[in-house]
């Protein structure tokens, strides 16, 4: 008899999601962690006394748009979700600002106030693309397939009117798109650099969708766990257990057992561990390239894109709160704080970093939690994460990180300096996470947060690669996938995990009765149909 229903690689938040669900359906889910504490790249510590700090993903805005917290009822395994208001503020050079709010009417008056004609252009982009935005997210919570993804996309529902007007729109570059609609750079530059934030530069053509995700953000909101983004981790590790699963951490997984074409179980260490089916979490360069012997690896996996590198962060512990010149007022720290002066800056950033160097004028995105969760830092003190792009993981010259890693973490806290003076003689502690510490302490190839690049050869059913792409490993039976480098992708959405659980449950043709008849409506049906692989 195996020792698991389910054995899942990895505790990231997907592979953490997908046994949450398998756990609460009735199945004995086994969870692996390589790392001493759960989460991946969604985990929390005390990096400096007395301050908490993210190791990866820090605004919780694409989990917003699922059902996932109330389908497993986090709140009661610890997730106390903070509501984040205003989204974003987007602070000028020269004094000017603009504050983008939950609410839609109070976004559009103040960006009409600012620059007549503009608020009204917002309002009406938002009413336009709205449902195509929420048709992209269905997709996002659905299995994808190559068959419907184009009949979805351009149905009435998701492009109100005559869709071959809106096509040329949908392939454009997002950078282009914003030119439809807005006059003022000021306007447009914090749209395109909050599109920018999946990779693509504005320049890409077939990226628009990136922008046009940007109604979600006030149908869904931002939010923060209180204690950290690892919080969320935490609930779903507690959810896993208290449904009488088991999380394992500091036991990485060496190798996935295959018989018979079919994947029973893994080694960890000299440990074997059986399973009925087994989940990989992990990297999909990790799984097709060292868990799963050799033999058994599909040869379209080595078509992967990582790319080289992507963001760089640098996470500070400050003794006092910062403050913007530009607008004083504590709703800026509440906020997303959008630095970026124009798409010019965007585009050469990464012209610097097509040509092997760090972005010498980076955009930032600075993110000061601590003015919503006073549990991040001591009192009178500040959390500051500035997530920068764009920064090559193989540098030119033969350079590597270790050598420039402190200049470019300063070069980041001066192009941040412009806008918030004196935070740098507020900084008591700091770390900074460029794409080598990401690679080598989150295991993200070459640095990308995303795992894959998200370019549109990358996306929906050609994630990770054609073949694939419904979470399940082609030619290993019972060899489930879920995480980044799965369809949708990245970011702090959980889609990827709940996706990967639907289809596990319909492989085993067991019924998720223990998740309720609404929870089992979401997830499309009751487990019983068959198997598809």
């Amino acid at each position: 008899m195996p020792d698991y229903d389910v054995l899942t690689i990895g505790a990231g938040h997907n592979a953490l999601v997908a046994s949450a669900y398998l756990a609460q359906a009735g199945l004995a889910v086994g969870v692996f962690e390589r790392r001493p504490i759960v989460g991946g790249a969604v985990s929390t510590i005390e990096q400096v006394p007395g301050y908490r700090f993210d190791l990866g993903g820090s605004a919780h805005i694409l989990i917003r748009n699922t059902p996932i917290v109330e389908e497993l009822g986090l709140e009661r395994f610890g997730l106390e979700y903070i509501d984040v208001d205003p989204l974003f503020f987007a602070p000028f050079e020269d004094g000017d600002h603009l504050l983008f709010h939950r609410s839609e009417a109070r976004t559009i008056e103040g960006i009409e106030a600012r620059f007549p004609g503009e608020g009204e252009a917002y309002g009406r982009f938002l009413d336009e693309w709205r449902p195509f935005a929420q048709a992209v997210r269905d997709l996002f919570l659905a299995t994808p397939d190559p068959l419907t993804l184009g009949s979805t996309a351009m149905s009435g529902k998701a492009v109100p009117g005559d869709w071959r007007k809106a096509l040329p729109r949908i392939l454009k570059p997002y950078g282009e798109l914003v030119d439809d609609y807005f006059r003022e750079e000021k306007v447009k530059a914090p749209l395109v650099w909050m599109a920018a934030q999946s990779g693509p530069p504005p320049t890409e053509p077939l990226t628009s969708p990136f922008l046009l995700w940007h109604p979600l953000y006030h149908e869904g909101g931002m939010a923060r766990p209180r204690g950290g983004s690892g919080m969320l981790t935490q609930a779903l590790a507690r959810h896993v257990e208290a449904h009488g699963g088991r999380v394992h951490v500091d036991a990485a997984v060496d190798e996935i057992l295959v018989e018979g074409g079919r994947a029973t179980g893994v080694r960890v260490g000299e440990q074997v561990y059986t399973a009925r089916v087994v989940l990989a979490g992990a990297h999909a360069l990790e799984t097709f390239g060292r868990l799963l012997p050799e033999e058994h690896r599909p040869p379209n996996a080595a078509g992967m894109r990582v790319g080289n590198g992507f963001g760089a962060i640098v996470r500070l512990a400050l003794s006092e709160p910062i403050r913007y010149p530009a607008h004083p007022d504590d709703e800026a720290r509440r906020a997303l704080q959008l630095i970026c002066r124009d798409r010019a800056q965007v585009s050469a950033a990464y012209g610097d970093y097509l040509a092997g160097r760090p972005a010498a004028d980076p955009p930032i995105v600075a993110m000061s939690f601590s003015a919503v969760d006073d549990t991040l830092a001591p009192p009178g003190g500040e959390v500051l994460w500035l997530w920068a792009q764009y920064y090559p993981y193989q540098l030119a010259g033969g350079r590597s990180w270790d050598d420039i890693a402190t200049e470019v973490e300063a070069s980041i806290l001066d192009a941040y300096e412009v806008y918030a003076p004196g935070t740098k003689a507020k900084v008591v502690g700091s770390l900074f996470q460029h794409p080598a510490w990401l690679e080598r302490e989150l295991g993200l190839f070459r640095g990308n947060v995303m795992h894959l690049e998200m370019s549109l050869d990358q996306m929906f059913a050609l994630r990770p690669f054609l073949g694939a792409h419904a979470y399940r490993a082609p030619g290993v039976r019972g060899l489930y996938l879920t995480g980044a480098s799965t369809h949708p992708g990245g970011g702090i959405m959980g889609a990827s995990g709940r996706n990967a659980a639907r289809e596990v449950l319909k492989d085993l043709r067991r019924p998720n009765v223990a998740l309720g008849r609404s929870v089992r409506r979401a997830l499309g049906g009751d487990g019983r149909s068959g198997p598809r692989s």
